[in-house]
């Protein structure tokens, strides 16, 4: 009666240990590097995404209930007075919380890239903004209250709020976030086709070894085992490589977009709850490998033998 191999672990260096019929060094391969890369790019492409869904919450936060009046109005003390009646107005509304002139030397700051120094020399007509908070969301029927309270004494107000005006920007960021998710998927897709054309290969050339295997009593789960052990090892290198490459990379553009001292973009930055979803990356890397080289082994020596 025949007895099964017992099969030792891998790098043994004992004789007759399966560690020497089936070299290590062809089970690896250039996994390690695949895997580093891989793990790299996803994370890389996870940071960005989950920076840009941060960003997003952020700003949806800040300007949930806000609201913005312009007083369109060229001549100056009729425009002032119409922005003391209009506040004065707001104030004793129900539901509003704040409300606040924007200073016109702020306004003037914000045109004058587009109208240029020389704003009030030109007499160009610049409307006097209004800042106005809402105990929650803004609605349109919200809107239209505001507007109808203001139309009597506030002739030339515009109410707005302010979520309307980064419309634009909010679906940019949902179709990156989308962006990034498809990449992440592919990455992935891409090291499981990888993993399994490496594993197809190193099957292909210990095949000779495999088939004394089989006669010295080893069975395919035994020899998926050494496969499986290899990979693991492999890819748990290539992902601690590819993560740290990664931290450095998101490290280095953090800070350069934090240089930039833009309010809305410091709002994107990663907290210890990102970075621990990060962390999972390489974690989830070495799994896919893992099992992917463990099925492809199975499924090869099913139809080889």
């Amino acid at each position: 009666m025949k007895r099964p191999l017992k099969l030792l672990p891998i790098g043994s260096r004992k004789a007759g240990g399966t560690g020497d019929l089936v070299p290590q060094s062809r089970l690896s391969g250039p996994i390690p590097w695949v895997i580093a890369i891989m793990v790299m790019l996803t994370v890389i492409a996870a940071a960005g995404g989950l920076a840009l869904r941060k960003l997003a919450s952020v700003a949806e936060n800040e300007l949930s209930g806000g609201v913005t009046i312009q007083i369109v109005e060229g001549r100056p003390e009729v425009r002032d007075g119409q922005v003391k009646q209009a506040v004065a107005l707001l104030s004793a509304l129900p539901g509003v919380t704040k409300v606040a002139a924007v200073p016109q030397q702020e306004v003037d700051a914000l045109v004058e890239p587009w109208l240029g120094e020389e704003t009030a020399e030109a007499d160009i007509p610049v409307p006097a903004l209004i800042d106005a908070r809402l105990s929650g969301p803004v609605t349109r029927n919200r809107l239209e209250d505001l507007r109808a309270a203001l139309r009597g004494k506030v002739p030339s107000a515009r109410v707005d709020a302010q979520s309307t005006w980064l419309k634009p920007v909010f679906g940019a960021l949902s179709s990156l976030q989308l962006l990034a998710l498809a990449l992440v998927l592919l990455l992935g897709l891409a090291t499981t086709s990888a993993v399994l054309l490496a594993t197809r290969s190193a099957l292909g050339s210990n095949r000779e070894t495999i088939e004394i295997v089989h006669l010295l009593g080893g069975t395919d789960s035994q020899i998926a085992r050494i496969y499986q052990r290899s990979t693991a090892v492999a890819a748990t290198e290539g992902g601690v490589a590819g993560f740290a490459a990664a931290v450095i990379v998101v490290m280095l553009l953090g800070q350069q977009f934090a240089n930039l001292g833009a309010g809305m973009i410091s709002g994107g930055s990663l907290g210890w709850l990102e970075w621990l979803l990060l962390a999972l990356v390489p974690v989830a890397g070495v799994a896919l490998a893992t099992i992917t080289a463990r099925l492809t082994v199975l499924r090869s020596l099913a139809r080889m033998l």
